[in-house]
């Protein structure tokens, strides 16, 4: 195995989109195209599957050093009506797109820290939506909570209103490996807001764990592990630290990089975490996650439905899905949008009655098919072609796949590719294979973070 980790240990995307953000073409995009493919998916999809929103609630009240998301750091809370206010003027933007009534059928609140907002402010918020849409049978409604920030009225307020999962980030109990990340919180915390979840009524209950840490040893991760195990939730996910320290904004200089276990430490890992999980009931799913047999995410594994977008894996697949907030991301399928980066530029924008977005992406027939491929690759580690003569380059993806196929990581056939047991960890090197985008441009400064 380590000769596989030094062979396949590059940069490399997440796929949560394909062409990846630094491959997106702003050359052919425009706020008007943008808003004629949310249309044209819109019609497409609303009566049968429905929409999915995502709301980017960026504030935190301290800086996690490992985090590369899009924040704002303020204790001052003042901030949250102004916010929310500009939310809903970008929905109500995103309405007059719409013909006819939306059928919403999934809901996330990401950040930042979705729970630095009182419950009652994101009770206004997501009235605010609701009031505007159909809820679609099945809705799947989730959200992130930091374990010393969450109350039980945040639970009992966003379960009131149809939230049934919710995703605690836990990272590690280690107490040097928080200190270098700036993340403190007991277990005790963690331990009271899973059991104010169960007692509630969730029944998708999520611990985020992170491998790879600075500091982190398979002692240390062990013993997250096991603590983790005896709250029990529902599923994990069990990511691998990615250090983007070179992305501006994102505060990953808390630690030097000597601090950070070396591919084969970090690979280690990765592998007895994962032997550990099976051995205590986890079954793995796609990528980076593992849940339960009676989780909707095995469920949707089990019967080909698990989905793959900036939300990471669902169980809802929606053609579109709306991007509110600074930062956020939209996908129509036929293309994708990015809103601006600033809490006051957003801000700005919005007051002018403009959708804020700032830059993305119209996908041509060759990244619809791309993408697709990707997508089966992440999801349910296999494709098929119908056609594999269809783009010539793809030819040089087999080419590659069969040196793969030498490393028993993958398994080829006439028309289908399957990423085997032993493959499973080098699932993204398999999915670059297919990256048409990456391979005719390939960077020359690193702009990804490390696949192992």
């Amino acid at each position: 195995m380590n000769s596989l980790i030094d062979k396949y240990n590059i940069p490399g995307p997440r796929y949560t989109s394909y062409p990846t953000v630094p491959y997106w073409d702003e050359s052919t995009f425009s706020p008007e195209n943008w808003r004629e493919s949310v249309i044209r998916s819109f019609h497409e999809s609303n009566a049968e599957e429905g929409i999915s929103i995502y709301i980017h609630l960026p504030f935190c009240e301290a800086l996690c050093t490992f985090c590369a998301c899009h924040k704002r750091i303020t204790k001052q809370h003042s901030v949250e009506i102004p916010y929310l206010e500009s939310v809903l003027k970008e929905w109500k933007l995103y309405l007059e797109l719409f013909e006819e009534r939306p059928r919403l059928k999934e809901l996330h609140l990401g950040g930042g820290t979705p729970t630095f907002f009182s419950p009652k402010n994101l009770k206004t918020l997501l009235e605010g939506i609701f009031e505007t849409v159909d809820i679609a049978e099945h809705p799947e409604f989730s959200f992130e909570g930091h374990p010393n920030n969450t109350t039980r009225d945040h639970l009992q307020t966003l379960y009131d209103l149809g939230f049934r999962r919710v995703s605690f980030g836990v990272q590690d109990y280690d107490p040097k490996v928080q200190k270098a990340i700036n993340r403190i919180q007991s277990f005790e915390n963690v331990k009271n807001v899973t059991e104010w979840a169960k007692e509630i009524g969730y029944r998708g209950i999520s611990h985020d764990l992170v491998f790879g840490l600075p500091h982190q040893s398979w002692e240390a991760m062990e013993h997250t592990i096991r603590k983790t195990m005896e709250l029990k939730p529902d599923r994990l996910a069990f990511y691998s630290y990615a250090h983007v320290p070179w992305v501006k904004g994102v505060g990953q200089r808390g630690f030097d990089e000597n601090d950070l276990p070396s591919g084969e430490e970090k690979r280690r890992l990765y592998e007895d975490g994962k032997k550990l999980l099976e051995n205590l009931g986890y079954i793995e799913v796609g990528m980076d996650h593992f849940s339960l047999e009676h989780d909707d995410l095995y469920q949707s594994l089990i019967h080909k439905k698990l989905h793959r977008n900036f939300m990471g894996y669902t169980s809802s697949n929606t053609q579109l899905m709306v991007g509110l907030g600074m930062s956020a991301i939209s996908d129509s399928w036929y293309a994708f949008a990015q809103n601006v980066k600033t809490v006051e530029e957003y801000q700005k924008i919005i007051e002018e009655g403009k959708i804020p977005v700032v830059k993305g992406h119209i996908l041509n027939e060759e990244d619809l098919t791309v993408r697709r491929h990707i997508l089966n690759l992440m999801c349910q580690l296999e494709t098929t072609f119908t056609d594999k003569n269809s783009f010539p380059e793809l030819e040089n993806a087999f080419e590659m796949l069969q040196e793969m196929e030498k490393d028993e990581l993958v398994e080829i056939y006439d028309n289908q590719i399957k990423i085997t047991e032993k493959g499973r960890a080098f699932t993204r090197n398999v999915a670059m294979v297919f990256d048409l985008r990456m391979m005719r441009n390939k960077p020359e400064t690193r702009i990804f973070s490390m696949t192992i």
